[in-house]
């Protein structure tokens, strides 16, 4: 028996084949081939076609069945018994009567709804948005939503119900739309206190409750495969899509994150630490963010604190792709370590792909600082942009530590700039804090979430059972890189 699980990412998605019983991943394909674009129609703007996730999760399936037949000559796609999703948070997908898209979703680095966030946040009040939301407003769902009904009041008009990317690919498998709490919350629309959709939030921006999906348990069954699509997709008819979650709290789920004091990390397109509480708690200034956890409960806060920056892997990516076109990451990972710590003090700030939390939302862009010509080579600039990643989590990390957020040990999946031995050395070593790597895909996340939801385990720790880290990392150099740190940040400063 088998289960699917699918990762709707901003470069790529993934999909994964899970066996149930050993929780061991049989192959994993990613698709396309070259990383998609992000659509930016104005400075700040960001963009992607939920049509083109689609017809992506199709041609990531068919490529799946074609590993999976070689690295498993038994496999016969009718054992498949569940599907999980997991997809990039805060995205907006606007959908018609008939379901059909009505524009592209504006996704979570685009930074256009601030204004409409910090004012609710004003005008509601921000002890009440705080201490029901758990967060401003910000630049999430909602405010995006706003934006949308001034600034294109045609499509508003038209809007019968919203979703997040995850319940929009969900909706494609089986013609029925759900959503979850962890997916309001998200989205900011849900107010913890009284367990329910927002009041204050609907009446500030003028929404209607009718728009929403119906809520459901994260575990639970969101519909189950249309014969259409799965004669399409060389799939049975009826398998159940049992488990939807925005990519951090299916990162924590896949790393086994679940109890309060547990603490995982991300470096992909964005970076992020995330750890879960059983406590309403909140950061005054909104600079990091309070959500549903996968297994909260109305009986049981798991509350997942999140630190997200915008600018780490992409701007790994930018530099690959404008500074070292002709190599690859391999390689300017092993120039990279050819390279002094402190990189000969050029300075990278990595903030360069919209609004960024830490700062209140402030938009300060990436910053190279320092650069001389007569010294500093591309391998600086590799050594520094992993740096400088490096050190924005530190910063990230100080202001969790504000909020009684003290990790042990970090648990990564060993992937995106965590396979690079410069950052994961910088990284340790910049926040003073052991990191455990696991051999882990948020694609393999989502296909154990959907055994949970299908209870092919009972419990969420027997999902991962077998799950044990493959290196830990120890902080070797702390008292160095906090010197690095200090002489990063007194360049960042003129920028706040």
């Amino acid at each position: 028996m088998y289960l699917l699980g699918i990762d709707i990412g901003t470069s790529f998605i993934k999909v994964s084949l899970v066996e149930a019983s050993t929780q061991q991943c049989i192959v994993t394909v990613s698709y396309p081939d070259t990383e998609n674009v992000i659509i930016s129609h104005q400075n700040g703007w960001a963009e992607q076609s939920p049509k083109i996730w689609w017809e992506q999760v199709q041609a990531g399936i068919l490529k799946l069945h074609q590993a999976a037949k070689i690295a498993l000559p038994s496999y016969i796609t009718n054992d498949i018994a569940a599907i999980g999703i997991a997809y990039q948070m805060h995205g907006l997908v606007l959908v018609d009567k008939n379901k059909k898209v009505l524009r592209d979703s504006i996704i979570w680095c685009d930074s256009r709804a601030v204004f409409y966030g910090e004012k609710a946040f004003d005008t509601i009040g921000h002890e009440k948005c705080l201490s029901h939301l758990l967060n401003s407003p910000g630049n999430f769902t909602a405010a995006k939503l706003a934006w949308v009904k001034e600034h294109e009041p045609a499509v508003f008009a038209q809007i019968h119900t919203i979703m997040l990317p995850g319940d929009f690919i969900a909706m494609q498998f089986t013609g029925e739309i759900t959503t979850s709490i962890a997916a309001l919350s998200e989205g900011i629309f849900w107010d913890f206190k009284n367990n329910t959709i927002s009041k204050e939030v609907l009446d500030y921006f003028g929404f209607d409750v009718s728009i929403f999906p119906k809520v459901q348990e994260v575990f639970s069954n969101h519909g189950e495969l249309s014969s259409t699509v799965a004669n399409g997709l060389g799939l049975k008819a009826g398998i159940p899509i049992t488990y939807k979650a925005g990519d951090q709290p299916n990162n924590a789920l896949s790393l086994n994150v679940v109890q309060p004091g547990e603490v995982a990390a991300t470096a992909g397109t964005s970076g992020v630490i995330y750890g879960v509480g059983n406590t309403l708690s909140y950061d005054m200034q909104s600079r990091v963010n309070s959500f549903a956890h996968v297994n909260h409960t109305a009986a049981e806060n798991r509350i997942g604190m999140l630190l997200c920056i915008n600018g780490t892997g992409i701007l790994n990516s930018w530099v690959k792709k404008y500074i070292g076109a002709t190599t690859n990451y391999t390689t300017m990972n092993e120039l990279a370590a050819t390279i002094a710590a402190g990189s000969d003090g050029l300075s990278i700030l990595p903030f360069g792909n919209g609004a960024e939390r830490i700062f209140n939302n402030k938009i300060i862009g990436a910053q190279m600082l320092g650069i001389d010509f007569n010294k500093h080579s591309a391998a600086h600039i590799y050594k520094a942009a992993q740096e400088g990643i490096a050190f924005a989590f530190r910063y990230g990390l100080d202001i969790m530590r504000e909020n009684k957020l003290q990790p042990s040990v970090i648990k990564a999946g060993q992937a995106n700039l965590f396979l690079s031995p410069v950052f994961t050395h910088a990284f340790v070593n910049a926040t003073g804090v052991p990191v455990a790597l696991y051999n882990v895909e948020g694609s393999v996340g989502a296909a154990l979430g959907a055994g949970i939801g299908a209870g092919i385990y009972k419990e969420l720790k027997d999902a991962f059972a077998d799950t044990k880290p493959i290196q830990r990392i120890e902080p070797t150099e702390t008292k160095l890189y906090d010197a690095l740190y200090e002489n990063w940040k007194n360049k960042l400063e003129p920028f706040l």
